[in-house]
C-alpha cells in the first residue's frame, strides 16, 4: 500500500452511480473526480479490453493512485486537474465522443483525515484547503488580504452561514494582531462570533465549508463541466453526478432540467409541443440517496444525492 493509500475512504453510492451509467463493454467512460478510486475500479470491472477510462483529480495524492493503476491497467489514462479542463483534456488524448460520466463532488475522506491538508477544524494544522496542493493560494493566505465585504460574501454564499458578517469583522479585527494561519485559530475565532450552535455540528463547520469552496472554486467547476460533458456524449450516454452539498445538488438538478424540457412556449404559438425538437437530455429515474444501512455504516453519506440523465438525439447547444 502506497502512503497516498493511509487515509480509509469509502465510496458513496458505489453501485448505484455506476449502475446508472448503464456501461457498455467497449465504450469511453470519465469519472471526473477519481479520488481513491472506488468508482473506477468498478467501472474497470465492467468494460471489456476495448473500452476506455479517463479520470481527473486535483490531489496529487490521489494522483499517484490513479497512476499506479494506470501502470497496471493500459485501458486508463490520468489527468492532474480539475474536471472544468474536460474538454480540452480529452482533445488532448484524442477522444471526441464519450459514453458516460461520473462525478462525485465534494471532498474525500482522505483530504478531511488528513491534518496537515488544513481541511478540518478538528486538528491543529497550517491553513491550507487546497484541493491541489501544487497550484493556486491557500486558504491561509486569501484571509489574510480579502476584504470584509468580501469575507462576508464568501462564508454567506458558499457556508449559508447566518453570523457571516459578525464573523468577516473578526477575521479583519484579529489578522491585524497575529495572522490566522493555522485551523484551530479559525475554528476558536469562528466559535466566538456563533452565537447559536446547531445540535451535532461544530460552529466552525459552515465557514470551514465555505471557504473550502472558495478556495477550489467547486461551484464554478461544476458549472463549467456539466454543458461540456452533455456536448460529448454519445446518444444514450449517460451523466451521473453525486453531491454532497444543496449548493452543488441546486446547480445540478436546474441543468439537468433545464435540457430535458422544452423552453415554454407563448401562448400565441401555432406549434404543438410535440412538434418541437427533442430536448438534448432524458432524466433517468429520481434523484437516489443513500440507504439506511450506508449512512449507518458511513456518516459521512447522509448528504448524498444522486442525480442521472441520458443524452437523446437532441441537439445540444450550450447558452
Amino acid at each position: 500500500m502506497s502512503g497516498a493509500e493511509t487515509y480509509r475512504h469509502v465510496t458513496v453510492l458505489l453501485n448505484e452511480a455506476v449502475d446508472a451509467l448503464n456501461i457498455r463493454e467497449d465504450g469511453i467512460y470519465v469519472d471526473g473526480t477519481f479520488g481513491r478510486g472506488g468508482h473506477s475500479r468498478l467501472i474497470l470491472s465492467k468494460l471489456g479490453s476495448e473500452g476506455r477510462l479517463v479520470v481527473f483529480d486535483k490531489d496529487p495524492q490521489a494522483v499517484a493512485v490513479a497512476q499506479e493503476l494506470a501502470a497496471q491497467d493500459k485501458r486508463v489514462s490520468v489527468v492532474h486537474d480539475g474536471f472544468a479542463t474536460f474538454q480540452t483534456a480529452l482533445d488532448g488524448l484524442g477522444i471526441g465522443e464519450i459514453d458516460g460520466a461520473l462525478f462525485d463532488l465534494g471532498i474525500s475522506s482522505p483530504q478531511i483525515d488528513e491534518a496537515a491538508r488544513g481541511f478540518s477544524f478538528r486538528f491543529d494544522a497550517p491553513l491550507d484547503m487546497r484541493m491541489d496542493t501544487t497550484r493556486g493560494i491557500s486558504a491561509a493566505e486569501w484571509i489574510a488580504v480579502a476584504g470584509e465585504q468580501e469575507l462576508h460574501e464568501v462564508i454567506k454564499n458558499y457556508g449559508e452561514e447566518r453570523f457571516s458578517r459578525r464573523i468577516a469583522r473578526a477575521i479583519v479585527a484579529q489578522r491585524e494582531e497575529s495572522p490566522i494561519d493555522t485551523t484551530s485559530k479559525l475554528a476558536q475565532l469562528v466559535a466566538q462570533n456563533v452565537r447559536t450552535r446547531e445540535r451535532g455540528q461544530d460552529p466552525a463547520t459552515r465557514t470551514f465549508q465555505a471557504v473550502r469552496i472558495f478556495i477550489n472554486r467547486e461551484l464554478e467547476e461544476v458549472e463549467a463541466v456539466l454543458p461540456q460533458v452533455a456536448g460529448r456524449l454519445k446518444t444514450g450516454g449517460r451523466l451521473a453526478v453525486i453531491a454532497f452539498h444543496s449548493l452543488e445538488d441546486r446547480i445540478v438538478k436546474q441543468f439537468m432540467k433545464k435540457h430535458s424540457q422544452h423552453k415554454p412556449l407563448p401562448r400565441w404559438a401555432a406549434v404543438k409541443e410535440a412538434d418541437l425538437p427533442q430536448p438534448p437530455l432524458k432524466l433517468i429515474g429520481k434523484a437516489v440517496r443513500p440507504s439506511e444501512t450506508e449512512t449507518a455504516e458511513n456518516p459521512r453519506a447522509r448528504s448524498a444525492v444522486l442525480r442521472v440523465a441520458e443524452r437523446t438525439s437532441g441537439s445540444f447547444t450550450e447558452e
